[in-house]
């Protein structure tokens, strides 16, 4: 406890991290409640894919513009920014009839959504050290994956028994919560104020005092900058007005280590996602036929698997630097693996190997967590932000692609609405996701040959 407070760093990152939980409640919120989505707006089955597809967008299309910010404004100021959002996404959503409205209110929880991950990565590796961040990067993720949970079952539940308005307002109440304890806890780094500090102009010595984990000790107040994480070195070159954009996405682009974190969080995520946010209960109910029951268990099975790749990945890539890119080829083709094996079964999928698909298809979400270890070896510190709104622009803008794909080949099969659902309809929808598996694994091999070039060119090491 001498010369700082070393549980400051735990409980900066608690707050950051139940932030990206409460997010994640709020992003996949409508996940169980499509039919009671549709019965209180009185909708149609292409009206509820409208929710999930804007909101992707918004997410998205957000990323790269939120990243700039982020650099700018910094990251705690940003978080609470994404939770306001969201907090007034989901009053509009409890309290409007007008499917419009109730649009507009998911394009706010996205737009909310899209500044919380990326600031919750951004303040990591101010506050931990170089060795601790892939484990702790998974913990964050393995957390957020709970928020996954709650919208599934609890939320269900809490909309079905207190009724729309009720069950909304409370995700709006956790929202509250988390600005409230944001403001009194959440520091861009050591030596930096609270947003109540900040904006009151007293530093508290809590604040004054404070250190990153596995720092040397300081010499007297806050002197020693954060560790540097990356392999580059910082880019100190003034800002010049206008020419921001362009001119930080072609020196990021340069880089051919993002450019590989950009393509390795393309490809793992978008079949979970899109089976998570959207297709996934239509295939089991409609598709091979499970009750409602059976296809909640599966759907929770699916987080508890993402929760517990979580647990394995962040120790292994820890501790392997080196080998973590083959590591996530091998869960890419265990995906497809197993994707395949469903797509082309004869007949209905025996439970057997739905439990599976529940248990492989998900190591891509932790998976997705390696590229942004692998864009914080070789981004500037100074371009971080936006070099991780970049990367994860990879995972949402596939999902999205594939998602609206999956619903017209679905529709041109005359398979659109739940009453026409057929397993034969769906599995050949999913074919869609193959051309992105192989897109997406052909740049990663090459992006990878061309990141080992540039390393022993420039005389880099990994780290």
């Amino acid at each position: 406890m001498r010369n700082g407070r070393p549980l400051l760093p735990w409980v900066v990152w608690g707050v950051a991290v139940l932030a990206y939980a409460a997010a994640v409640v709020n992003r996949s919120s409508l996940a169980a409640l499509g039919p009671a989505t549709q019965e209180h707006f009185g909708i149609d089955a292409t009206t509820l894919s409208m929710f999930a597809m804007i909101q992707l967008i918004v997410y998205a299309g957000l990323q790269i513009p939120v990243g700039l910010l982020l650099d700018r404004f910094g990251a705690s100021s940003m978080l609470l920014t994404g939770t306001l959002l969201m907090v007034v996404g989901q009053v509009v959503m409890a309290t409007v009839s007008d499917v419009w409205l109730a649009i507009l209110a998911r394009v706010l929880v996205g737009a909310g959504d899209a500044c919380t991950f990326i600031s919750v990565m951004r303040m990591l590796p101010e506050w931990f050290s170089v060795r601790q961040l892939p484990v702790i990067s998974q913990f964050t993720g393995l957390i957020g994956q709970a928020g996954q949970l709650v919208s599934i079952t609890p939320l269900a539940l809490a909309v079905a028994s207190f009724g729309w308005a009720s069950g909304f307002l409370g995700v709006a109440g956790v929202g509250v919560l988390v600005l409230i304890l944001g403001c009194l806890v959440l520091r861009d780094r050591p030596g930096a104020g609270t947003v109540i500090e900040r904006m009151t102009g007293r530093l508290g010595r809590i604040s004054r005092t404070a250190r990153p984990l596995g720092a040397d000790e300081p010499t007297g107040a806050f002197t020693v900058p954060p560790p540097a994480t990356e392999m580059m070195p910082v880019v100190t070159a003034p800002r010049i007005p206008g020419l921001g954009f362009w001119a930080r996405a072609r020196r990021l682009l340069s880089i051919p280590g993002t450019r590989l974190a950009y393509w390795m969080h393309f490809t793992s995520p978008f079949a979970l996602n899109a089976f998570v946010l959207l297709w996934g209960t239509p295939f089991l109910t409609g598709g091979v036929g499970l009750d409602r029951a059976q296809a909640a268990g599966l759907l929770n099975l699916v987080i508890l698997s993402s929760m517990g790749a979580a647990l394995l990945l962040g120790p292994l890539s820890s501790r392997f630097v080196e080998r973590r890119v083959p590591m996530y080829v091998v869960i890419v083709f265990a995906i497809v693996a197993v994707w395949l094996t469903v797509i082309f079964w004869p007949g209905t999928p025996p439970m057997w190997l739905l439990v599976v698909l529940v248990v492989v298809m998900p190591l891509g979400g932790p998976a997705s967590m390696v590229a942004f270890e692998v864009s914080r070896s070789h981004t500037p510190r100074s371009f971080s932000g936006f070099g991780t709104g970049l990367v994860n622009t990879g995972g949402f803008t596939s999902s999205l692609i594939v998602i609206v794909l999956i619903g017209l080949v679905l529709d041109a099969l005359g398979a659109g609405s739940p009453e026409d659902y057929s397993l034969h309809a769906f599995q050949i929808a999913f074919t869609v996701q193959i051309p992105f598996w192989l897109l997406g694994l052909t740049m990663i091999f090459v992006e990878q040959h061309r990141t080992k070039r540039w390393m022993r060119e420039h005389g880099r090491r990994l780290r």
